[in-house]
C-alpha cells in the first residue's frame, strides 16, 4: 500500500503552511501516524511550496524508511520520540512562524490568555532550551516538553504543535501566530487586558467536558 490518499494530505497541509507564510521554503516539517506500523513525514530540503505526495515519506515508529529513495526530514527521531511518547496524538507540525518565532528568540513571553479561543485551543505553551536542529538532544528535550503540553515553544527555533489529527495541529500553528501577533501589537500599544482567573476557569471547564 503505498498510502496515496494520506501522502496526499501531509503535502497539502505543508503547502499550506508555505503559503500562510508559517514557515520558509525548506524549513518545518510534517508527519502524521497512519497506525501502529506506519508513519508518514515530509522529505528533507524540498521546496514546500511545490511538494507532490510522492515527495512524503514511509517509515515504521523503529526509523526504518520504506522509501529509500527519498531523504527524510533530519528531524524524523524527534517526531518518532514524540509519537513514542505521546501514543494519543496522531499528528506533528513543526514550523517557524515569524512573530511567534521572533518572540521566542527575543525573551518575550507569548500572552495565550488574550482571547477565549487562544485560551482554548493553545492551552499553555511550554519553552524548550535550545538544541542543535536533527540532534538526539533536540529529539529527547522537544519529547519530554510534549508530555506536559501540545504546543512547544523551541528556543532560538521555531514552534512544534500537536494533535489528533492534522488539522488540530495545523491550528494550533496559525492560532499561536495569531497569539504572537497580538502580543506584539498590544506591547507596541503600551496596554493589554488578559482574560481573568475566572474567565480562564470558564473556558478551561467548558473544555474539559
Amino acid at each position: 500500500m503505498n498510502y496515496k490518499k494520506e501522502r496526499e494530505q501531509v503535502a497539502y497541509f505543508m503547502k499550506r503552511l508555505y503559503t500562510q507564510k508559517l514557515t520558509t521554503c525548506s524549513g518545518g516539517n510534517i508527519s502524521i501516524k497512519i497506525n501502529d506500523k506506519i508513519i508518514l513525514i515530509t522529505h528533507s530540503q524540498t521546496d514546500k511550496a511545490i511538494l507532490k505526495s510522492e515527495q512524503i515519506g514511509i517509515i515504521t515508529p523503529e526509523n526504518k524508511n520504506l522509501t529509500p529513495d527519498l531523504k527524510l526530514s533530519m528531524e524524523t527521531s524527534m517526531h518518532l520520540l514524540i509519537y513514542k511518547k505521546r501514543p494519543d496524538i496522531k499528528a506533528i507540525i513543526h514550523a517557524h512562524p515569524v512573530i511567534a518565532t521572533g518572540l521566542i528568540v527575543s525573551d518575550k513571553k507569548i500572552i495565550c490568555n488574550l482571547t477565549g479561543e487562544s485560551r482554548a485551543i493553545l492551552g499553555t505553551p511550554v519553552l524548550t532550551p535550545y538544541a542543535l536542529m536533527g540532534s538526539k538532544k533536540l529529539a529527547d528535550i522537544v519529547s519530554k516538553a510534549s508530555l506536559k503540553t501540545n504546543v512547544i515553544l523551541m528556543e532560538n527555533h521555531g514552534v512544534i504543535a500537536i494533535g489528533k489529527s492534522l488539522v488540530q495541529a495545523f491550528n494550533k500553528i496559525e492560532i499561536l501566530e495569531n497569539a504572537a501577533k497580538m502580543t506584539l501589537i498590544t506591547e507596541l500599544l503600551g496596554n493589554k487586558k488578559v482574560l481573568s482567573a475566572k474567565d480562564l476557569k470558564e473556558i478551561d471547564k467548558l473544555f474539559d467536558e
